[in-house]
Formats: C-alpha cells, structure tokens, sequence
C-alpha cells in the first residue's frame, strides 16, 4: 500500500474499466470503513478530462453525485461521453464498488460539460474578490481527532479563520499524496481534491454534536488553477428542516478559479 497516494491502480479489465486499491488516505473522517468525498470525486474528475481528451477542450462545471458511501475496498471506473460535439461535450464518469452482497453498484457518478478553448487573455478577469494569503496570521484546527484522519490528515493546512466563526471561511490546503500512485498530480485533480471540503471549511456546527454529510459537489471552473495549494473561501446557509446548502469560491495564488456548491444533509448526533 502507498504512503505517497490516494489510489493504486490495479490491472484494469478487459472491457477498459480502470479498477483502484484506495490507500488509508482516502480514510473519511466521518467513519473508518468509508472514503471521504474528496479523493472519489478527483478520481472521476480524473476520468471526465482524460476521456478522449482533446487539447483545444477542457472541463467547464463537473457535478459530482454521491450515491452512497464509497468503501475502502477495490473501487472500478468507467466512463463515456453522453453527448459528442466538436466545441460542447457532455462526459459522464461513474465508480462502483461491490456490496455486501458482493454485487456491483455505483456509489458516485460524475458529468463534465467540456467546452472548446479559445483566446480570451484580452478581458479575462474574476468577479469573486481575492482570498488572504497564507502568509497572513493562522487560527489553529479543533484539537480532536475528526480533523486529525484519514483524508483531511493527508492534506497542509493553513486555515485563516477560527474554525465556526462567523462569516466566510478561509483555508489554504495542498494535498500531499498524488491522486494515483505513478502519476503527476494534476491540477484540475487537486482541485477536486480539495473542492468537497468547502463543506468543512464554511460549516458553522461542531462535529461532536452534528453530522454534515454532502450529497454532492458542483464546481464551475472559469480558470485553470496553477501551484501547489488550493484555497477556499466558504459559508454555509442553514435551512429549519436538516438541508443545507455550502457554497465558495476556489482559489490559487492568483486568485479565484472556481465556485463550488454542495447540499448538505444536517442531523444531531
């Protein structure tokens, strides 16, 4: 097993279907036989783009839907494009993993509008403003082990507000093992590394007492990040019946790249 990654790839079958050994990194911090979201989601965002890829072509807004608790078990993806086009393309990504019953189903499912690129240097600019640097002063993680495993324990923090404080959220992160052991990470992958954690970073509710489980992720991608760390700006609004909803911005060191959104179901321990 790889202390440097988050998949092992393992022989795929005959058919194409790429199959992975997930690494304890992959560990969700919401229980011990289960992944976090982020490591499942960058391996589909990983398909999406690598899916017949073109270089005039890139991901636009990818959806990312979990269906069910995704097991640190053998995990298997296959994916397609659902609707072909020479400047649109919509792909499609899905994971399965085998049940308790052995069976085969699917427990996330990725869609990617990719769109044709073209010259837009003369009126690029951002309509989020930029988040602090990671040279600004640091509030320190909740002393407790929900932030202390699995995934979240794998990722450099540099968290810039107090955790549960009012207002946006702000944390740098920088993932330190690679998405799949023997490949560069990159850099559409680390953003999905990083993206479902806006639920973490934007949460005003205290793990001991609550669960806050997203169903999914949606990030709109106007711009490629660059570097090493991907910061997030993040707050989540509250509804009185247990839905929430997360919603921020992603960011490098140039500033913002992306929003993201997730649906967040809430309940009391």
């Amino acid at each position: 097993m790889s202390d440097r990654s988050y998949f092992v790839p393992l022989e795929p079958l005959p058919d194409g279907t790429e199959r992975f050994q997930p690494s304890p990194h992959t560990m969700s911090t919401w229980a011990d036989d289960m992944q976090h979201g982020s490591p499942p989601s960058a391996l589909l965002a990983r398909a999406l783009r690598r899916l017949e890829a073109r270089p005039d072509t890139r991901l636009s807004r990818v959806v990312i839907e979990i269906l069910g608790p995704v097991p640190l078990t053998e995990i298997r993806v296959r994916s397609w494009i659902e609707r072909p086009g020479r400047r649109i393309e919509l792909v499609v990504a899905e994971l399965v993993a085998a049940g308790p019953d052995g069976s085969w189903r699917a427990v996330a499912r990725g869609t990617g509008w990719r769109l044709q690129t073209a010259d837009t240097t003369s009126i690029a600019r951002p309509a989020d403003p930029a988040m602090p640097p990671r040279s600004g002063e640091r509030a320190p993680l909740p002393d407790n082990t929900f932030w202390r495993t699995g995934f979240v324990d794998s990722v450099e923090w540099a968290w810039l507000t107090p955790f549960g404080s009012p207002g946006v959220g702000h944390a740098w992160g920088r993932p330190e093992p690679v998405l799949v052991e023997g490949e560069p990470l990159d850099p559409v992958d680390r953003l999905f590394l990083i993206a479902d954690t806006a639920n973490g970073v934007g949460t005003k509710l205290d793990p001991v007492h609550w669960t806050f489980l997203n169903t999914d992720v949606t990030v709109h991608i106007f711009r490629v990040p660059s570097g090493d760390w991907i910061g997030v700006s993040a707050e989540t609004s509250y509804g009185p019946d247990g839905i929430a909803m997360s919603s921020g911005v992603l960011h490098d060191d140039a500033g913002p790249v992306a929003r993201v959104t997730q649906t967040v179901q809430v309940r009391a321990r």
